[in-house]
This record gives C-alpha cells, sequence and structure tokens, in this order.
C-alpha cells in the first residue's frame, strides 16, 4: 500500500514526532511504500495569496476561488501546491498527523488544507444544482482512498469525553474528518487520540508506540466511520437529512449509519475516565 503521511510539529524529538518515525519504519519493513510531507522542515507556505498565481493575469482584487480553479484547470499553480496533489493521488491512505493546539490543527497544517484543496480538486467537482449538489461528502476526487487523523492531545481522554470540559473529542474532530478528508471522497477510519501527552512515562510513550504502529498498519482492514453520503439518498434536496432518519442519536453522529462510532464510548464501552497523573520524562524538546 502507499501511505502519504502529513506531518505538522516544529519539534523533530517530540512524542509526535516519536510517533511518527516509529511508524514510518514499521510500514517499510512491513513492505509499504511511504512519503510523508514534514511541512515544518518544509517551509511550508501557509498563507494563500497571489504567489500561488505565478501565471495570473487579472491585476484586479484577487479572488482565490476563481484563481484557484483558472490555475488547476490550466495546469499554472505554484509547483509546491501541484506537488502536494500528486502525493494526494498517488496515495492509497493518508494520516493527517499533528498535535492538537488549541482544539485544532496547527495553522500550518491548515495552510496545507487551504492551498492544497484547489477548486476543482477538491472542491466544486461534480454537477452542482438540485438534489446533487457536487461530488462530496464520499464522493470526489479522493474517492477510493482511506484516510486517518494522528492527534496528540494535552488533556486527559475525561476532558474530551461526553461530559467533559472540552467537549467531546468527535467535536472537535468533526470539521477534519468529515469536512477535509471526507468532503473530497476518502473513506475516514477511527481516529489515533493520544491523551496526557505532556507528562506521559516511559511506559506510556511505549504503549502509544504499540498502539499507533498497530493502528497505522490495520488502517486498510478496519471498518471506517460510516459518514453517510451525500448523494446516497439520506440527503434531501436541500441536502438536509431526512426526518425518517432518526437513529436516536444526536450531533454528529446523526450523519453516521448504525452503528455509529463514537470516540471514547466505541459499542457502547465507556472510556477509562479514571482521574490520574504520570510522572514526567527526561524526554527532550517538546511532548506534543
Amino acid at each position: 500500500m502507499k501511505y502519504f503521511i502529513v506531518y505538522a510539529h516544529s519539534e523533530p524529538k517530540s512524542l509526535s514526532g516519536h510517533l511518527k518515525n516509529g511508524a514510518v519504519a514499521a510500514l517499510e519493513a512491513a513492505g509499504h511504500e511511504v512519503i510523508i510531507s514534514d511541512l515544518y522542515a518544509m517551509g511550508w507556505k501557509a498563507v494563500y495569496d497571489a504567489k500561488d498565481f505565478p501565471e495570473r493575469k487579472d491585476s484586479g482584487p484577487l479572488n482565490y476561488d476563481k484563481a484557484s480553479k483558472e490555475a488547476f484547470t490550466t495546469g499554472t499553480q505554484a509547483a509546491d501546491i501541484a506537488e502536494e496533489q500528486r502525493k494526494l493521488l498517488w496515495a492509497d491512505i493518508v494520516i493527517l498527523q499533528f498535535p492538537m493546539w488549541w482544539y485544532g490543527m496547527p495553522a500550518i497544517l491548515k495552510g496545507w488544507v487551504d492551498r492544497v484543496y484547489a477548486y476543482g480538486f477538491a472542491y466544486g467537482v461534480g454537477a452542482h444544482g438540485g438534489a446533487r449538489w457536487g461530488d462530496r461528502f464520499g464522493e470526489g476526487t479522493l474517492k477510493g482512498r482511506r484516510a486517518m487523523v494522528a492527534v496528540t492531545v494535552g488533556g486527559r481522554m475525561a476532558h474530551y469525553g461526553p461530559r467533559g470540559v472540552n467537549g467531546t473529542i468527535d467535536d472537535l474532530l468533526w470539521p477534519i474528518q468529515h469536512g477535509v478528508l471526507y468532503y473530497p471522497g476518502m473513506d475516514i477510519v477511527p481516529p489515533a487520540v493520544f491523551y496526557e501527552v505532556g507528562h506521559a512515562s516511559t511506559e506510556a510513550v511505549e504503549s502509544m508506540m504499540q498502539t499507533y504502529v498497530e493502528r497505522v498498519l490495520n488502517i486498510p482492514s478496519v471498518d471506517p466511520i460510516p459518514f453517510r453520503p451525500q448523494n446516497g439518498g439520506d440527503y434531501d434536496d436541500v441536502q438536509v437529512l431526512k426526518p425518517h432518519l432518526d437513529s436516536g442519536m444526536t450531533g454528529h453522529a446523526l450523519h453516521q449509519s448504525e452503528p455509529a462510532y463514537i470516540s471514547n464510548t466505541f459499542l457502547g464501552t465507556p472510556g477509562d475516565y479514571t482521574p490520574r497523573h504520570v510522572p514526567p520524562t527526561s524526554r527532550d524538546g517538546n511532548a506534543f
């Protein structure tokens, strides 16, 4: 299989870097091909502007959507954008790996999405009108691929559980999993989320590594999150879920067929919400 890892952490000695390196070694040992876009190491340009369109003729105010569509259609995008699109098309499996900062992705990763997801490549695909509003949410350019989010989190699992003060991890990952990844057609497997990483013991780090290696190796075989496809008949002509599809679930789980995947309470099994503290280690660098 062909794995494409989009990695966003500024510190090579971080726990994120340690997990990424272990996963890559395991994948290559198993015979898989791996490409990594290490955004900080690449010096990735995180903001979109007119420089993304070196052959743009329009001298008026920049309409990024319009310019993106023209550049993608004519093959005149900035070289770094076209290269990342090539990697996405090459891949069978896409992993977004990052630390959770302020309830979302680091800005450099969001900037990767903003620039690489060009009009005509990741959105604006297919006919728009009436009951069919484009090829998206289960369809699109990246259909046939699988994707996973791998994220390190400083807080306890309980903070991100059903009654946690930070809101559920599913709510926080919804824009990424359902939006960034499912929107252009990829199937999304359950995320790999590692909690309390700021002061993880040596034993905890080893456990995280074993879990992550297992997760990445099993991406081709696990059941994806059963998101409802937009054009599969579950939504009406304004892309609203039909009234009779009421499974008793609430929130984002409504947009999954049964049984819905819910992090930390999957299949009715509650997560371990026991308050606990782990000792700091001598690990160099940022633990996230």
